[in-house]
């Protein structure tokens, strides 16, 4: 795992190690500046990998002899002894649980070790935080989008950056709320649940019912087979006439391609509408099949749309699949669930909502896993201590600026149980009390000292690893995904809302801000 780190902090770690000082005890935070797609949080995930990523913390032979072969000849071999000797065993690191709302600012992990063994760390712990927790916030703003009861399914992996990009992208997009996953390698991974039926060139690759060779069907209840395809021939004539549309529309290559699937596939047949026409042949033809599925006593799972206007022709099928059921008395046949995709995005989803569409299942691939609205989460990773004395990286750009010290993270609630203030303390100083009155400085308004009294104060870090070892029980990735849908739900709407949120205020106490005044003053 070690070698997965950018060049320079190899020099940077050999210059500490030749000035005597790659022993002093530092500590470095990872936090992101600014929140993701202009909204107000992110969802902070891959704390589980970084942790994995401490404890297989070294460098074997193989790793040492080509860094012999990439740095300066120069260097004293007695470097590369002892980048050899190197592990994370005293190395600890405090976190944010996997799936809380993180907010600009505040330290999402912090670790504290030896400098060199701190400074080497960087670029592993950025890169399997900064995806993670981008991409599991993009799933939790279309979670918030698509509202409680619509399944959300990833179906990124051709669409994703390489391979590693799309099995982060299945598993982080679970965490932020998506339902299940396309990537039979992430199910089988992660133990995410997994979904899929037919493309269109299963439907293309039949042109006749002659075509198909599983005709036959026995009933659910047991009985000698039935002719699957004759029977849907016959339904096919019933459904045309009630929705008035001839049956010779009805493209026959498509029946045929229904009809093998549901011999196949009798407990789980979903229907793939728009091949063809929707209107005249897609519908008519899965009706036809289902009916006869529903007749030998199976009942069929959905239909997909991948064309067209999603939300209009969604109210269109449930106005026939209502019909139907109706007309023939099969009374779930009303319900059949409605799935969609094509390139769906936040603004699809805000469309469909305004429509009151008819839709249960929506696919989304390339808008989930690319992040195309914000490539990079930006996360940044600085010190804030060495040899016990704070440190602060100074800059024109006040948002570079960093916040000096070891410190206690606290999130402060109001009386309706929503977080109003995330607050940054130094470690040392006395935790807030709920019902305190707390004298704090705004992040953006350090100027003036503002009251504000929390009804309830909750600490937000943990410690996660200490020697070398995890020493805090990691919660199961259903578990995390749970405790993300709290964490969403608990903010107030007007921080939850997507577009134009009001900013999240993070402050930091009065005895920091002295701190960080002094530092700034005395560069």
């Amino acid at each position: 795992m070690a070698p997965l780190a950018d060049l320079y902090q190899v020099s940077m770690a050999y210059g500490h190690w030749r000035a005597g000082r790659h022993r002093a005890p530092a500590a470095a935070e990872l936090f992101f500046r600014r929140p993701p797609f202009r909204g107000s949080f992110a969802l902070g995930a891959g704390l589980a990998e970084g942790l994995r990523g401490l404890r297989a913390f070294r460098f074997s032979a193989a790793d040492v002899a080509y860094l012999r072969s990439v740095l300066p000849s120069t260097i004293d071999d007695a470097f590369f002894d002892y980048l050899a000797t190197l592990d994370a065993s005293e190395v600890t690191v405090t976190a944010i649980p996997e799936g809380s709302v993180v907010f600009p600012r505040v330290p999402f992990l912090q670790v504290k070790g030896p400098l060199l063994v701190v400074q080497l760390l960087e670029t592993t712990l950025l890169c399997l935080v900064n995806y993670a927790s981008l991409v599991a916030t993009n799933a939790a703003r279309f979670r918030l989008l698509a509202g409680p009861d619509v399944k959300l399914i990833e179906m990124g992996l051709r669409r994703a950056q390489g391979p590693d990009g799309a099995l982060s992208a299945s598993k982080y997009s679970y965490i932020g709320g998506f339902d299940c996953t396309s990537n039979i390698l992430a199910g089988k991974l992660y133990g995410i649940p997994v979904r899929g039926t037919i493309a269109h060139s299963f439907v293309m690759s039949f042109r006749c019912l002659e075509e198909v060779q599983l005709r036959e069907l026995s009933p659910r209840a047991g009985g000698d087979p039935v002719d699957l395809a004759g029977l849907a021939v016959s339904w096919l004539q019933r459904v045309c006439d009630l929705l008035q549309t001839p049956p010779s529309k009805a493209n026959q290559g498509e029946l045929a391609a229904f009809v093998s699937y549901a011999a196949t596939f009798p407990c789980d047949f979903q229907g793939l509408l728009d091949t063809y026409c929707v209107r005249r042949s897609g519908l008519p033809n899965f009706c036809a099949v289902a009916l006869a599925l529903h007749q030998l006593g199976y009942q069929a799972i959905g239909v997909r749309l991948d064309s067209g206007d999603l939300a209009q022709q969604s109210k269109e099928i449930r106005r026939v699949f209502r019909a139907c059921g109706a007309h023939f008395q099969v009374p779930w046949f009303g319900t059949i669930p409605i799935a969609v995709s094509n390139d769906i995005s936040e603004q699809s989803l805000e469309e469909f909502r305004r429509e009151g569409s008819e839709i249960n299942m929506i696919g989304i691939g390339t808008n989930l896993v690319t992040c195309p609205l914000q490539p990079s989460l930006g996360c940044v990773y600085k010190l804030v201590e060495v040899n016990g004395s704070p440190c602060l990286k100074l800059t024109e750009d006040e948002e570079k600026m960093t916040i000096p010290g070891k410190k206690a993270i606290y999130r402060l609630y109001d009386a309706a149980g929503h977080p109003f203030m995330d607050l940054m303390a130094l470690e040392e100083e006395p935790s807030p009390s709920a019902g305190q009155e707390l004298g704090i400085r705004v992040l953006g308004q350090l100027e003036e000292t503002i009251k504000v009294i929390p009804t309830t104060v909750e600490p937000l870090h943990r410690t996660y690893f200490r020697d070398g070892q995890v020493c805090e029980p990691l919660p199961s990735l259903p578990e995390v995904r749970t405790h993300a849908q709290v964490s969403l739900s608990l903010l107030s709407p007007a921080h939850r809302r997507l577009h134009e949120p009001q900013p999240y205020p993070v402050a930091v106490t009065e005895r920091l801000h002295r701190l960080f005044l002094e530092l700034r003053q005395g560069s």
